[in-house]
């Protein structure tokens, strides 16, 4: 069994089978080649049914020599892993030589939560005297209603809205698409958006069903939207890491606090795992400490 050969199955495997995008496809490929790498320099001249479970202990301690972090040495195990398992399922390898490797342990950095007074400083930061100001209101709103990632934002079409019944369709990672609940605050900012501002810009070839326009008629572009939340961020004098990923975050911790469903959440967010979304538990230990704190009878002080 060679290399090249089985590597290019496993990226077929990824692409027909597993419906991955190709940025994820990469990744685990980049994952693997990082692999071969290690064998070519220690000099094992190795086809994959003949790897065991101490050449990946030795990547693992090889990389962790470069300095890289536990959380990226997680992710090109998880690479190297996907690949022995495509193998074993294959029939291609007899045992899994990863099966019995305990991922890196990392401590998991909680992202940056935005309060809803703050949301609404930053809505009231935006000028609306600029022919933009409206699209960015529109924008803010949206991201916070729905959760969107900053791809889904800058990729809404009209054609996606269904504002009468309360939904948005998105497409999400692996182009899968989804239906998202929308509020009535984020239905308003859109439609005043688009019946008033919108309908003066000169569309350009090929963007007439984008949401969210520049003024040239083309989409916004992702480092736009990053670009029009750190000028907020900074009029408002914000002192947090802030970023589109940021309202998306705000939008899921908020709800979980207001007692939303985790599987009811994921759904929305549009996560393929529930683990993916619990990290939004871990983001609520401190306010659910001072819930006790101020509530529970044994926690008050005498």
């Amino acid at each position: 069994m060679k290399w090249d050969a089985t590597i290019k199955e496993f990226r077929s495997y990824l692409r027909l089978e597993k419906s991955m995008s190709e940025n994820s496809i990469e990744a685990y490929l980049h994952d693997i080649e990082k692999f071969c790498q290690f064998l070519e320099i220690q000099n094992l001249q190795l086809s994959p049914e003949k790897i065991t479970l101490d050449h990946i202990h030795e990547f693992l301690k090889w990389i962790n020599e470069f300095g890289v972090s536990a959380r990226t040495q997680s992710r090109i195990l998880s690479g190297v892993r996907a690949f022995f398992k495509y193998l074993l399922m294959e029939d291609s390898i007899v045992t899994d030589p990863t099966e019995l490797i305990e991922f890196p342990k990392i401590g998991r950095k909680l992202p940056d939560v935005l309060t809803v007074d703050e949301i609404d400083s930053l809505l009231a930061a935006i000028d609306l005297s600029q022919p933009e100001g409206q699209r960015n209101k529109a924008i803010i709103e949206t991201m916070y209603s729905c959760g969107l990632r900053v791809s889904e934002l800058v990729n809404l079409k009209i054609s996606g809205l269904y504002l009468d019944e309360g939904f948005v369709r998105v497409t999400g990672k692996g182009d899968k698409e989804r239906l998202v609940p929308i509020g009535s605050k984020a239905t308003d900012e859109i439609n005043f958006y688009l019946h008033h501002y919108r309908t003066h810009v000169k569309l350009h070839k090929g963007f007439d069903d984008i949401v969210f326009l520049n003024r040239r008629g083309k989409g916004l572009s992702r480092v736009m939207i990053f670009t029009i939340i750190k000028n907020l961020v900074e009029i408002v004098g914000i002192k947090k890491q802030i970023s589109p990923h940021t309202f998306r975050h705000s939008f899921a911790t908020h709800l979980i606090e207001g007692g939303a469903d985790l599987r009811a959440v994921q759904e929305m967010l549009g996560h393929e795992s529930i683990l993916t979304t619990e990290i939004y538990t871990h983001i609520n230990r401190e306010f659910l400490r001072d819930a006790i704190m101020r509530f529970h009878p044994r926690a008050k002080k005498r």
